[in-house]
């Protein structure tokens, strides 16, 4: 029974003591048994050092006997096993401690591309705290935990009690026939039929379109990454459960009296409280992971997602609850409403009568359909404004195939192959969730061979512990100079248009995973490739040029001088913003920007 408690993960608490207590209390049980056989009496001056003592030696014990335990089935698969980090304290605690301080000034998931770089090696297990901990940023080695060793990986305890409390049962939480129902039920939402719907697409664009314009006309800068996130959720909300939430028309935060929020610029109102909920869960389960398993130290007294999360289901329990409401009204009049004509939420309400796992699966959806549009457009804008020769080519694409003012379509996009350029290599460059992690199961296995990053003088594939996390870096993997050629920092449209550059990726598909791979690839990938298209196709029928306007940024979230520091390397030496990672990708204090009208 108490190990059935532990593995629920919104016991995380009982999981830590329970940890606890096999490291500090059953030993010192077993003492004082062996003592109490051969009726040994010792007075508390002398039995409480040999009580540490012996807490000491049999956690000694247990590692070493763990690692004879790993080598042994290392050696039964003729692997050998990943290269491990060691610090100077014990426990790495030193190493763990550096990481904490270089993450508060570093770019993002440079802490780790240090780490890989010093060890010369693709795949490290860092040994935190004395627990294997593993990241990756080989490109084999992720393709195998994400497609081809598929079955040997899962979400796993570790991810489901730090997103417990956010995510709840939602399909991003959740393995096996849970997952596997999540992803049943939603397929037929995201079917061809449904995507190619653009007048959701449309009403949200001209929306945002004219608070765009209105600003160009006062020569005033917009914060993008607020307004993106907007339009995303508000385009979201409407194609999944039929409610605008209109978070266009609330206040924008002020060029030149804007602050920091959680993830981008503050906002205030019912909305900003919502906002700054979303972001926050994000941000806790991010700093959860990089404390590792025994995070719930920090929380034991509360839960720093539980205040967020009740503002969030505040926000989607009264639509849950209408859409339940409805469904019965519905059944008992007798009417059926087709798939094609339904909300996704009314398509949940049909499968499930438990509001808990509809609104779980309804803000996994929530999540996933906001942050991923709203974070490439807001780099495409960036890189735009950067590099102002590939907005005015893909300006002239758009208006050699829409015209200055007709809406794009399905077949226009396919025939633009400038557009989807743009949006491939903004999502190579800064895919929306950067770092991911996975679980090995109950068995050990055995990782492939690795890829050709660093050179390995033994070529015995690496043994993958049961029971150990796995994180992995896209956007580590998506800027490797061994796949992509030495200019892989560079933004570079071309490289998916022509031939000889193109051929890397289609010979070696598993090198540009922004939307993972595998069985839990996501279904939602080209309701995001048709949101954006269509997005941009708008925006440069009206605006040929973009310019940053870093004079209004948060001093606070400008890229640290250190980036440009000697021995510093790839795109932090030249980032004009600071992006950062909290689950998925986004910049730091937001992005501001000049939008200049076409003549």
């Amino acid at each position: 029974m108490l190990f059935s408690l532990t593995r629920d993960p919104s016991n995380y608490r009982l999981r830590f003591l329970s940890d606890v207590a096999h490291t500090f209390v059953v030993p010192v049980l077993i003492l004082h048994l062996v003592f109490w056989l051969r009726d040994i009496s010792l007075p508390s001056s002398r039995l409480i050092p040999l009580d540490f003592a012996f807490i000491v030696g049999w956690s000694i014990a247990k590692i070493r006997l763990r690692n004879v335990r790993q080598n042994r089935e290392a050696r039964s698969l003729y692997a050998r096993q990943i290269p491990r980090v060691i610090g100077k304290w014990p426990g790495n605690i030193d190493v763990l401690l550096k990481m904490m301080q270089a993450f508060k000034t570093s770019y993002v998931a440079d802490v780790y591309l240090q780490l890989f770089i010093e060890h010369q090696c693709t795949t490290l297990n860092l040994r935190l705290l004395w627990q294997d901990t593993i990241i990756t940023m080989d490109q084999e080695h992720a393709k195998f935990v994400l497609a081809t060793g598929f079955q040997r990986f899962w979400r796993g305890r570790s991810q489901k009690e730090r997103l417990e409390t956010f995510l709840g049962t939602g399909i991003f939480n959740r393995d096996d026939e849970v997952w596997k129902m999540h992803r049943t039920t939603a397929r037929p939402f995201f079917a061809h039929d449904r995507i190619r719907d653009f007048q959701i697409f449309e009403k949200y664009t001209a929306h945002t379109l004219s608070i765009l314009s209105t600003n160009a006309a006062s020569h005033t800068p917009c914060e993008v990454q607020d307004l993106y996130a907007r339009f995303t959720l508000d385009a979201a909300s409407e194609f999944l459960f039929g409610k605008n939430l209109d978070t266009l028309s609330l206040p924008f935060p002020v060029a030149g009296d804007a602050t920091m929020g959680v993830k981008g610029s503050a906002m205030e109102g019912t909305w900003g409280d919502f906002a700054e909920a979303f972001e926050s869960c994000q941000q806790n389960a991010t700093i959860r992971a990089r404390i590792g398993q025994n995070w719930p130290l920090f929380e034991l007294l509360k839960d720093k997602n539980q205040r967020h999360a009740k503002v969030i289901h505040d926000w989607l329990d009264p639509l849950v609850r209408k859409a339940i409401d409805d469904r019965l009204g519905a059944h008992k009049a007798g009417v059926e409403i087709p798939i094609p004509e339904k909300t996704f939420l009314q398509h949940l309400a049909d499968t499930t009568d438990d509001p808990i796992v509809i609104r779980d699966q309804l803000l996994s959806m929530l999540l996933a359909s906001r942050d991923t549009t709203a974070c490439v457009l807001t780099y495409i804008t960036y890189l735009m404004a950067l590099h102002p020769d590939v907005a005015q080519k893909l300006r002239a694409e758009v208006l050699e195939h829409c015209g200055p003012t007709a809406p794009g379509t399905f077949d226009s996009f396919r025939n633009m192959k400038y557009m989807r350029a743009v949006i491939n290599e903004t999502l190579r460059l800064f895919p929306p969730v950067p770092i991911n992690a996975r679980e090995c199961r109950r068995e050990g296995c055995v990782l492939p061979p690795s890829d050709p990053t660093f050179p390995v003088a033994d070529n015995r594939p690496l043994y993958m512990p049961a029971n150990t996390v796995i994180m992995y870096f896209p956007l580590l993997t998506q800027r490797n100079q061994a796949l992509w050629g030495e200019d892989a920092d560079e933004f570079d449209p071309e490289r998916w248009i022509q031939p000889e550059r193109l051929k890397k990726f289609v010979s070696n598909p598993a090198m540009f995973t922004p939307f993972s791979a595998g069985p839990r690839i996501c279904i939602g990938q080209n309701y995001a490739y048709n949101e954006m298209s269509y997005f941009l196709v708008r925006l440069l029928q009206q605006f040929d040029r973009f310019s940053l306007s870093q004079e209004y940024q948060p001093q606070e979230s400008l890229p640290p001088p250190e980036w440009k520091s000697p021995g510093r390397n790839g795109r932090q030496t030249f980032e004009k913003v600071w992006p950062a990672a909290a689950m998925t990708l986004y910049v730091k204090g937001g992005v501001w920007v000049k939008f200049h009208r076409a003549k």
